[in-house]
């Protein structure tokens, strides 16, 4: 048997360009994992109004974070799984094939899987970076899979890492990380934990999302041996007028200046690689409307990228499954 091991993100548009960004939504955004609404309702909705009026803006925010290499979600994917394979190595599992692809757009999850066929996997362990399962996320990537696995004559034997939220190797990372950017640049008054939210109607419905992010958070402010009141989880990238996870993370920095606050430290535990909601909808607009509200400071922590630590809780997660 060869076993691969196969690293999934959401996705990214291949350039930061209208066109581009359209053919990202228009498949984003078209998954009714995604947006739950009638297709009926939704599909009009979607080519008729979202698809004409948002790619340009969303276009020119990716170009605002855009690298020489490409978009960034791409770039750390890429990194990670390099580097996963070098550590496997290391670790005297030279025979894994380690890949990555995305959910959306390319490397798609039909081709590299075609590739690890090809390369003679018979075994795939599929690892979402997803630490949090949401239905939009995980379950959607499974949907995928699934749909690969229907058109094949010999299919691979799949397995799932499902959920990760309190991973010791992926909780201590965060820890890490967050303690280098205090003694490198100061403490802030309070920790934002910033998630990527989800309507709330989702969550009444039985996903598991919100109490992963909590659980999360939870275990960090543990870790960091943080009181209640120097830390809040909140949410953001809420899409459309329905009510999502709340506190919303944008409305809290700006109460929390409004209030007197005058510096802040904000991560994003649930994105292990930068991407535009970080470097742009953290890092720029939420730190623009802290500092108009009245706040002073606001500094940005990054994601996990390729930080040693996080390589190598990937590497225990991918080993201790069976």
């Amino acid at each position: 048997m060869t076993t691969a091991i196969l690293l999934l993100n959401l996705g990214t548009p291949d350039e930061p360009t209208a066109p581009a960004v359209r053919r990202y939504l228009a498949e984003f955004l078209g998954d009714p994992r995604v947006v739950e609404l009638p297709r009926l309702l939704w599909l009009p909705i979607l080519h008729g109004i979202i698809l004409r009026t948002r790619p340009a803006k969303s276009a020119a925010k990716y170009a605002t974070i855009w690298t020489t290499e490409g978009s960034p979600l791409k770039v750390h994917t890429e990194r990670q799984a390099k580097l996963l394979r070098g550590l496997l190595g290391e670790r005297g599992r030279k025979e894994l094939l380690i890949d990555w692809a995305m959910r959306y757009q390319n490397p798609s999850i039909p081709a590299v899987l075609d590739r690890l066929v090809q390369q003679g996997a018979t075994e795939i362990l599929i690892l979402p970076l997803y630490p949090q399962y949401a239905g939009s996320t995980t379950a959607s990537t499974q949907d995928a899979v699934n749909a690969w696995l229907a058109r094949q004559k010999q299919p691979p034997v799949i397995s799932w890492v499902k959920e990760y939220p309190t991973d010791p190797g992926y909780i201590g990372a965060l820890a890490a990380s967050i303690r280098e950017h205090w003694v490198a640049h100061g403490r802030g008054e309070k920790l934002i934990m910033s998630f990527h939210g989800i309507p709330q109607r989702s969550v009444d419905r039985g996903d598991p999302y919100a109490s992963q992010c909590h659980a999360t958070a939870q275990a960090l402010a543990a870790a960091l041996d943080l009181p209640p009141d120097q830390w809040l989880a909140t949410f953001q990238s809420r899409f459309g007028a329905a009510k999502w996870l709340q506190p919303y993370t944008q409305p809290t920095l700006e109460e929390l200046a409004r209030g007197g606050m005058k510096r802040v430290d904000v991560l994003c535990p649930g994105f292990p690689a930068d991407c535009l909601e970080t470097l742009e909808e953290i890092s720029m607009e939420c730190r623009e409307a802290f500092l108009h509200a009245g706040g002073e400071t606001f500094h940005y922590i990054p994601c996990l990228n390729e930080r040693p630590d996080w390589i190598a809780a990937l590497a225990d997660i991918c080993l201790s499954r069976p």
